[in-house]
């Protein structure tokens, strides 16, 4: 679970956070930073660690793009149009021994998603170290004019939902780590490509602005990223297994179970939406998924109390052991 890293972020940095600069007390997936002239910037940073976040193999331009999309993803769950960011490369291990090789492939995966995004890079800082290869952006976005999209919003009655499919980057882990499996067509995996290059739902989430209660991006799994929204709204909240999402390759592994659907839904790295609605505003979801040319799957409802439950196909609560994933 990643609990030891919000209690690092509660006990350590949230008492340096500026309640003046729209910091949100570190609780949600960006800041928003009070402009003359404008209601506010949407401001998030996050960090790629080697061997934490991606493989020391990995073709540069995948981690380059997978760094950048983290980032989107963040703009995304507050509804937030992203147009620059600034990079802290920090290169090491194998990747510094031919760098601007390294560098010059990295670079141009950017470019490919600079372009894909209408966003661009405003400053960074690029150094050499022993230590892993260590991405950090920072990444900018517009104000949604309907008002930011907050984890906090949350209300007794609301519908669960949540974009795309769930437990792609799980499978695709586990996948990339096993390239000889016989299900495996010469290596190519749906998964795998989402768990290296995931979809920010940039479109969606701007769409969602005033018509969604709360959201935030599925980066710890969906069990757990649903728990952070409770918690910050002060409610509970009941899914339900089958209503969850999942793509032709999970459902294939799930059903020669050489995965399991707790494995998918406390994996992370899916960076899909997960959010919440009063149900008189479900025709609207429905319009805005289309309208963002993304699927959305209702999934559950919000209730009073606290914490998560989800429930099997026979209606019983299921027993989850692993809360969610950890990238520390």
């Amino acid at each position: 679970m990643k609990v030891k890293e919000f209690l690092r972020i509660k006990n350590i940095f949230r008492p340096l956070a500026s309640k003046r600069l729209g910091a949100l007390e570190l609780l949600d997936d960006a800041a928003l930073v009070p402009i003359k002239n404008m209601q506010s910037l949407v401001v998030s940073t996050d960090a790629l660690v080697e061997k934490v976040h991606f493989h020391s193999d990995e073709r540069p331009d995948l981690i380059a793009r997978k760094a950048l999309r983290t980032n989107l993803s963040d703009l995304a769950a507050m509804g937030s149009k992203p147009f620059a960011y600034n990079l802290a490369l920090i290169v090491g291990g194998e990747h510094s021994k031919n760098m601007d090789q390294w560098l010059k492939i990295f670079s141009r995966g950017l470019a490919v998603d600079q372009k894909k995004f209408g966003i661009e890079l405003i400053g960074g800082d690029t150094v050499v170290s022993l230590g892993p290869t260590t991405i950090c952006i920072s990444i900018f976005g517009k104000p949604n004019p309907k008002g930011p999209l907050l984890r906090s919003g949350a209300k007794v009655g609301d519908d669960i939902f949540v974009s795309g499919t769930i437990g792609d980057s799980a499978l695709g882990l586990i996948l990339r780590e096993n390239l000889s499996l016989p299900e495996l067509v010469k290596g190519k995996s749906y998964s795998i490509q989402r768990y290296r290059t995931p979809r920010p739902r940039i479109d969606l989430g701007f769409a969602l602005g005033g018509v969604a209660s709360s959201a935030m991006d599925v980066s710890d799994g969906l069990l757990q990223d649903l728990e952070h929204i409770c918690s910050a709204s002060g409610v509970s909240g009941l899914l339900k297994a089958n209503k969850v999402p999942f793509s032709k390759e999970v459902k294939t592994f799930l059903k020669k179970k050489k995965f399991s659907i707790e494995q998918a839904i406390t994996g992370g790295d899916d960076y899909e939406l997960i959010f919440t609605a009063s149900p008189a505003n479900q025709k609207k979801i429905l319009k805005t998924a289309r309208f963002a040319k993304t699927r959305v799957t209702r999934i559950g409802t919000i209730q009073p109390g606290k914490g998560v439950a989800i429930l099997d196909n026979n209606g019983n609560i299921m027993p989850v052991k692993k809360g969610g994933f950890s990238h520390s």
